[in-house]
C-alpha cells in the first residue's frame, strides 16, 4: 500500500483530495501539513511513499518545500498541484526537484494514475503545462548550449515523449514495440546525449530547446 502524504494550506481542497485518494484501495493517507515547513517536522517522524503538495502556500510554499527536501538529500517522489496560469511557478518547481505536476481540478482517474506513476519513478505534466513556451524564462546556463535534433534519434525522440507524459518504462516498451531493456538504454543514451543527470532534467532541457515538436 502507497503511503502519501498532503501538504496544502487549504484546509477543504486537502480534505478533498484526501477522500479522492482513500478511494484506492492501494492507498493510504499517512499524514497532512498546512505548509511545506509543517511538512518537514512530519517527514522526520514518518517517510511516506510520495507527497502531493501545493505550489503556493504561506510560511514555506511548494517550491522552497521542493528544495529544502532535496538539499536534506530526501528524494521522496513529490507531485505538484498548480493551476494553468503558474508557469513561472511550475518551471521553479521543475528545477527544485518536484517530479510531477498536477492541475488542481484533476479527475479521479487521472490522480489515481498520477500517483502511481510518479511514485514508480516516471515524471509526470498535464499537457498544457509542457507547453514551450511556459519554458521561456529559465535561465540555466547549463541549458545554454542546446544539442543538436538531430543528435537524438527519431526512436529517442518518441521514447522522450512518452517519459514526458508520465510513462514507466515498461509502458513506454509496450508503446514503442521494444524490450524494456532496450528502452532503458535508449533513456540512458538519451541523458548522455543532453547532459541530464536524470529523466525530469532530459524533459526540462528537451522542451526548453523545442525538440519535442
Amino acid at each position: 500500500m502507497l503511503k502519501i502524504a498532503l501538504v496544502d494550506d487549504q484546509d477543504l481542497i486537502r480534505e478533498g483530495i484526501a477522500a479522492l485518494i482513500r478511494l484506492h484501495d492501494d492507498f493510504s493517507i499517512a499524514w497532512q501539513a498546512k505548509d511545506g515547513k509543517d511538512a518537514l517536522r512530519q517527514l522526520e517522524i514518518a517517510s511516506v511513499d510520495i507527497i502531493i503538495s501545493d505550489i503556493r502556500m504561506p510560511t514555506m510554499d511548494g517550491i522552497r518545500f521542493a528544495q529544502a527536501l532535496r538539499e536534506q538529500g530526501n528524494e521522496t517522489p513529490l507531485l505538484m498541484l498548480t493551476t494553468f496560469d503558474e508557469h513561472q511557478l511550475f518551471v521553479q518547481a521543475l528545477r527544485a526537484g518536484a517530479n510531477g505536476f498536477l492541475l488542481k481540478d484533476v479527475s479521479l482517474e487521472k490522480l489515481h494514475a498520477a500517483i502511481n506513476s510518479i511514485a514508480a519513478g516516471g515524471f509526470l505534466a498535464e499537457p498544457e503545462l509542457l507547453q514551450a513556451q511556459a519554458l521561456q524564462s529559465i535561465d540555466d546556463k547549463q541549458l545554454s548550449t542546446p544539442v543538436l535534433p538531430e543528435q537524438l534519434s527519431a526512436k529517442e525522440v518518441q521514447v522522450l515523449r512518452y517519459i514526458a507524459a508520465g510513462f514507466s518504462n515498461k509502458e513506454i516498451a509496450e508503446a514503442v514495440h521494444l524490450s524494456e531493456g532496450t528502452v532503458k538504454n535508449n533513456i540512458s543514451t538519451m541523458l548522455l546525449k543532453l547532459s541530464a543527470r536524470d529523466r525530469t532534467q532530459a524533459v526540462i532541457k528537451a522542451l526548453r530547446w523545442g525538440l519535442l515538436g
